[in-house]
Formats: structure tokens, sequence, C-alpha cells
């Protein structure tokens, strides 16, 4: 899966936020907060295709984290994203 075009993660005030940019921020009505590691997320994510697996073994090398938590977090995240349309499967 990879991130939809047209998003763009910003830092604002010291919070991570996501902004829809172009034509689509027309339709867009409100700003998605990110925290630090979903951020983190969001970045590795934006270099191309990714699965659940793969960001987990990103977790595991930034953060003191157990790969089955951070599988568990990461698909999560990558639901909650999913339902904010924010990628193509």
């Amino acid at each position: 899966m990879k991130l939809k075009n047209g998003f763009a993660l910003h830092d604002v005030c010291g919070e991570k936020v996501l902004i829809a940019e172009g034509i689509d921020n027309i339709n867009f009505s409100k700003l998605i907060n990110l925290n630090p590691t979903a951020a983190y997320l969001w970045e590795q994510a934006s270099e191309g295709e990714f699965t659940a697996e793969s960001l987990a073994e990103q977790l595991t090398k930034e953060y003191d984290v157990d790969y089955a938590q951070a599988l568990s977090d990461t698909q999560a995240l990558i639901q909650q994203w999913g339902a904010l349309n924010l990628i193509d499967e």
C-alpha cells in the first residue's frame, strides 16, 4: 500500500499535523494531528510502498518496543489512516 498523494506533514507550533494540499484541500475540513511516533511512521511510509510489517520493523529500530507490540500498533495505525482515506491499497 502507499500513502495518498496530496497530504503533507507539517510542524505547526510544535505539533505534527497532516494538511491536504492543492485542490484536495477544498473539501478537507480538518487537520490531522499526529503524535511523534505516528509522525515518524508517516515519514517512513511516505518513502513508497509499505506494509504493517515493514513499518513495525522501522518502529523497533527507532523505539524500544518489541516486534509483536510494534506490529499491533502499526496495524491499528494503518486501519485509522484507511478510515481517514489517507492510503491507497
